[in-house]
């Protein structure tokens, strides 16, 4: 029997109206709606749904939107009977996701620390301070030169960028304060790459500028009640899994002022004869990476009940 991973989508998945077809079909999505509005005090349904989508692209309300979404996706599978992955991750914020699919965080909590995390994230820098760029058809070596060399340009205003995403080969995202990442997307172009576009987002996550906010989530985690994970989940810092609830606080605080490493993290569950990716929420961004990063792998979406289904046959066991 093939073993399989079930990955949880981040930041940029979510849209007005995400899951309708799932919702019309599944009660347990309406009931996931109902239990994440009732820990966070205001109508999350009604904002999944209907928007406006300037609110629900605000970073304290993306985040736990995308979980609940997860979340809910998750419940759908397990009520269909579907089979438990052997490894989970989710990039970024979807790390969260993963780690209530693997019982190590209550489904409330998530919900309130992502809210948190989200407003620590915007308060960590000014409008307008940071940046970030996707750079396409670069090695990551020489994206992590163009950040220094651009550092280096800025030492005298202390400006910083980094690689803040090795999301599949030759597709890197910069992150940092946006004159310097304007600076390194320069750079890049000038050492070969194909295409620099500017992310259209209010925060420039998985960097330097960060750090403020994780100190605030550090905190906060220590009042969270975590648990050894029932599942392995692959954590984004270093593609690894935790055993131990310290070992998770400590993987959540770094990732937030760290790189990514989905893809590192995709090829580690593949070494592990993983062939089946499962994408658990909104979209199909994170399919779309693992095509780049090994087509040896199968990656399905559960984004409407055709894909649902797809998926449940796929992961059957071999004597059913």
């Amino acid at each position: 029997m093939s073993r399989f991973g079930m990955i949880f989508p981040g930041q940029g998945a979510q849209s007005v109206g995400m899951l309708s077809a799932l919702a019309e079909r599944y009660p347990v999505v309406a009931d996931t709606y109902a239990e994440a509005s009732e820990a966070l005090g205001y109508d999350v349904g009604d904002l999944i749904n209907n928007g406006p989508a300037d609110r629900l692209d605000q970073t304290e309300f993306t985040q736990p939107a995308l979980v609940t979404a997860g979340v809910a996706v998750w419940r759908i599978w397990q009520s269909r009977g579907g089979r438990t992955p052997e490894f989970l991750a989710g990039h970024s914020l979807g790390e969260y996701t993963a780690l209530v699919a693997a019982d190590a965080l209550d489904f409330g909590d998530a919900l309130r620390l992502t809210r948190m995390r989200g407003k620590a994230m915007q308060n960590a820098v000014a409008p307008g301070e940071g940046a970030m760029s996707a750079v396409i058809g670069l090695e990551d070596d020489a994206v992590r030169e163009a950040c220094a060399q651009a550092e280096q340009e800025h030492a005298s205003d202390g400006l910083v960028v980094s690689a803040a995403n090795f999301n599949a080969p030759l597709q890197v995202v910069v992150a940092g304060h946006a004159e310097a990442v304007a600076t390194a997307g320069r750079l890049a172009k000038e050492k070969g790459a194909k295409l620099v576009k500017p992310l259209a987002v209010s925060v420039p996550s998985h960097c330097a500028l960060m750090q403020p906010a994780a100190e605030r989530l550090q905190a906060h985690l220590l009042e969270i009640p975590l648990r050894q994970p029932k599942l392995t989940v692959l954590h984004n810092v270093d593609a690894q899994p935790r055993e131990d609830v310290d070992g998770i606080r400590k993987a959540l605080v770094r990732q937030l002022a760290q790189s990514v490493l989905w893809a590192d993290t995709i090829r580690a569950m593949r070494a592990a004869n993983c062939e089946l990716f499962i994408e658990c929420g909104p979209g199909k961004v994170l399919s779309g990476l693992n095509k780049r990063i090994d087509k040896s792998v199968t990656s399905l979406p559960l984004s409407d009940s055709e894909n649902l289904r797809e998926a449940l046959t796929a992961t059957q066991n071999e004597d059913d």
